[in-house]
């Protein structure tokens, strides 16, 4: 049976979400904005999306604004409050460990004229709140910090920095990338006291293709579609509501299951460093403590990446090297936190769902040491084995 331990690139979608989108598709298949029955049915189904949305986030219904998925939502933000508020200031603060969808988008708006600061983390992962903060100034319009990192698990402090940050600029809108936190962990505007949230179904047991953005009441936003009147215009176009529905589901499900899912998690995490540590040669590029232990990256120097990605896959276990949207590329995010280089070349993450077994945990830190001792192996007897 296949052992599925690459939860942070999608999970599989829950069976009574999909129910939920089947019937969204076969029975209330209305558009959301037609004047008649079938129409108000979806109408009211997207309503029920939305209050389930604000209520996990402590927000408002009206706060809350579907879009495709966490990448759509992202960039909404990141090039909407530069086009709302072309006068507000020209500097952008960021960190050098964003998700892609931030991280080049803000890659895109310096190559535009704005000054971008990357605030980088430590070698743990880990984010100073200070020197985020000191990197804001009056000219700052944009913070935007990914409240977990994809890669290794860190769980910014972002109810400090906001706090630190809003002392030096008390106008400026301060944006998270919560893609991996919501759902997993509880996570309230007010408490991280941000602007604007980003977050996507398909991390959360709902289907791909569907994401919503909170945006604070009285912040505006510069739309990148047009021609519409859906979501007050700033996301037009015909709403997916079997996928929106389907979402609000699982966020729903993932409140209610949270308390037990963690335990579950939380168990399966501590047996899977236990395993690992006791094979020679690995280290952990996860901080254990500070860290949402749905994720743990993990290096076996000496044995590149890809090799333990397919050596694992032949076996029907499937984990990841790091974020799936770099296609497999070496990892920004490990060179930002300035490891070794025989670490960043032989990093490894895996990522777990509730849905996970300690039989699946045995099955990698099987396969983890038999790669190491049979490719490691492999290599000293061809060419030269660069370890960390």
């Amino acid at each position: 049976m296949d052992v599925y331990l690459d939860n942070s690139a999608t999970t599989r979608c829950d069976g009574r979400v999909a129910q939920k989108v089947l019937e969204m598709m076969t029975q209330c298949y209305g558009n959301p904005s037609s004047l008649h029955h079938k129409g108000l049915q979806a109408e009211l189904e997207l309503r029920g999306a939305r209050r389930e949305l604000a209520a996990a986030l402590g927000a408002q219904e009206q706060e809350i604004f579907f879009t495709s998925g966490g990448t759509e939502a992202n960039n909404l933000a990141l090039f909407g409050i530069p086009g709302a508020y072309p006068r507000g200031g020209r500097k952008i603060v960021t960190t050098a460990f964003e998700h892609s969808s931030v991280y080049e988008s803000a890659k895109e708006l310096e190559r535009r004229g704005w000054q971008v600061v990357f605030v980088p983390p430590d070698s743990q992962g880990k984010l100073d709140a200070q020197a985020v903060a000191d990197a804001v100034d009056e000219d700052t319009v944009l913070l935007s910090v990914m409240l977990v990192n994809n890669e290794v698990g860190t769980i910014a402090p972002l109810g400090r920095i906001s706090t630190l940050a809003r002392r030096k600029n008390p106008k400026l809108i301060i944006h998270t990338d919560a893609v991996q936190a919501f759902g997993k962990m509880p996570v309230s505007v007010a408490k991280l006291g941000v602007d604007l949230l980003t977050l996507s179904g398909h991390k959360i047991y709902a289907p791909k293709g569907v994401g919503a953005l909170y945006v604070r009441r009285g912040v505006r936003l510069a739309p990148l579609f047009f021609g519409g009147e859906q979501q007050g215009k700033l996301r037009p176009g015909t709403e997916s509501a079997p996928l929106i529905a389907g979402l609000g589901l699982a966020s729903r499900l993932c409140r209610q299951e949270m308390a037990r899912h963690t335990q579950t998690v939380q168990a399966l995490y501590s047996a899977c460093v236990e395993q690992l540590a006791d094979i020679p040669g690995v280290v952990f590029n996860s901080p254990v403590e500070d860290s949402l232990h749905y994720v743990l990256n993990f290096s076996l120097p000496g044995v590149r990446s890809e090799t333990m990605l397919h050596f694992l896959e032949a076996r029907e276990i499937y984990v990841s090297s790091g974020s799936a949207c770099a296609k497999g590329q070496k990892s920004r995010v490990l060179e930002s936190m300035k490891l070794p280089q025989g670490r960043i070349d032989s990093a490894i993450r895996v990522s777990f769902s509730p849905q996970n077994t300690r039989k699946d945990i045995q099955a990698l830190a099987e396969g983890v040491r038999e790669a190491g001792e049979t490719l490691a192996r492999t290599t000293r007897r061809g060419l030269p084995n660069r370890r960390a």
